[in-house]
């Protein structure tokens, strides 16, 4: 595009549930907030701010920046539509681009179809324009345009994202069943831990929690880790202001013993993996990793930090009843060795859950993927809770 300062909607997706965290996550860099809605936040900004927006925030998936909004009852409306916009000014003639949608329309069966449509409207502007065409593919490494289509309305944008934001680019491997990045990242932001107090993450598996949680303390943002953005194939992209941008990422992150962050796992496969991924996030030196069966990890004397478990769901029968144990063994964990701290675990067997033996004070509602889960909070009353509250 001739530039990147023109101000236009801006649309930050997230899975749902998350987009409370992504508010106070994009409130934090300065934006003010349009709207916030199930799968995501508005505002308005430049293509600059989405350069920000996308080296920055650590809850979303994409960062949608609009080109047009129009109506569109079918599919010739569409390709209309989307042949008026000026694509030789945003994709290179010898570059490569991909289509991406959301399409609730009764006239179209496959959003596929959709995505075609618009491929051939700017294939076809090019094609008689230059005689020529970038090419196109179903990889999102390069330009990619985004179709939001919902009965009559349509919206083109830019996906200045390319692959999702939702994994942060450090693990260099994932371990078993590990929690998405932006969903530990949103969970952390909803837990009441105030980045300085300790950290205790017990059944750690591939730590991506107590990594998200140093990223958190020293204030290490996920751009850190990443090299390639949709924004960077766009006409008019410029080096040096991602560059500086990318520098300011350097330069805000805090160095000093920060808050103590400990990670334990019975798995000794699975502490080797966490210390890789750490090594790769560049926060290794923060984190005390032990190889423990949960009940004996360490558990600083604090009244302000937070435990955090993360166990298995059970997914079979067998499984279920063996965890009912487990399930029990952490509420007993928390009551004898973790007083004064706040509790939380994070699960999707509410079942489970009630085998804790403890009172949540809060229950906060997440998708783990397609699993309804939930933060159980609990407060662990160094003395008694009405000791607590005369004090």
């Amino acid at each position: 595009m001739q530039s990147f300062n023109q101000p236009s909607r801006i649309i930050v997706t997230c899975s749902k549930r998350i987009a409370p965290f992504l508010e106070k996550d994009i409130a934090g860099l300065g934006y003010k907030i349009k709207r916030i809605f199930a799968t995501g936040i508005e505002l308005n900004g430049t293509l600059q701010d989405c350069i920000r927006l996308n080296l920055n925030i650590r809850c979303a998936s994409q960062v949608l920046y609009s080109l047009k909004s129009f109506e569109c009852k079918d599919a010739i409306a569409l390709y209309e539509q989307v042949s008026k916009i000026q694509w030789e000014s945003i994709i290179p003639k010898n570059g490569y681009f991909s289509i991406t949608s959301n399409v609730d329309n009764e006239t179209i069966n496959n959003p596929l179809f959709a995505n075609v449509k618009v491929k051939d409207a700017i294939v076809d502007r090019f094609r008689n324009k230059f005689n020529e065409r970038p090419y196109s593919g179903p990889e999102l490494n390069k330009t990619v345009i985004n179709l939001y289509w919902k009965n009559d309305e349509a919206q083109i944008f830019i996906d200045t994202s390319g692959e999702t934001l939702s994994k942060h680019g450090y693990r260099r491997i994932p371990g078993k069943a590990p929690m998405l990045e932006s969903l530990a990242a949103a969970t952390l932001i909803a837990s009441k831990w105030d980045f300085k107090s300790p950290f205790i993450n017990p059944m750690c598996g591939s730590s991506t929690l107590a990594i998200e949680a140093a990223m958190l303390a020293t204030n290490r943002r996920p751009g850190l880790f990443r090299d390639n953005y949709g924004f960077m194939h766009i006409l008019g992209f410029i080096d040096e202001f991602f560059d500086k941008e990318k520098q300011r990422l350097n330069d805000q992150i805090k160095v000093g013993p920060g808050s103590k962050i400990i990670a334990t796992d019975i798995s000794p496969d699975a502490i080797n993996i966490s210390k890789i991924n750490a090594a790769a996030a560049g926060v290794a030196d923060l984190i005390e990793f032990n190889v423990c069966d949960f009940k004996e990890t360490v558990v600083p004397d604090n009244s302000q930090g937070i435990v955090f478990f993360n166990p298995e769901y059970g997914e079979r029968l067998g499984d279920e009843i063996e965890l009912e144990q487990i399930y029990a063994e952490i509420g007993d964990f928390m009551k004898q060795k973790c007083k004064g701290y706040t509790g939380y675990v994070f699960t999707g067997n509410f079942n489970l859950a009630k085998k804790i033996g403890l009172k949540p004070k809060r229950k906060i509602e997440f998708y783990n993927g397609k699993i309804d889960c939930r933060l159980m909070e609990y407060e662990l009353y160094a003395g008694s809770k009405r000791e607590n509250k005369n004090s």
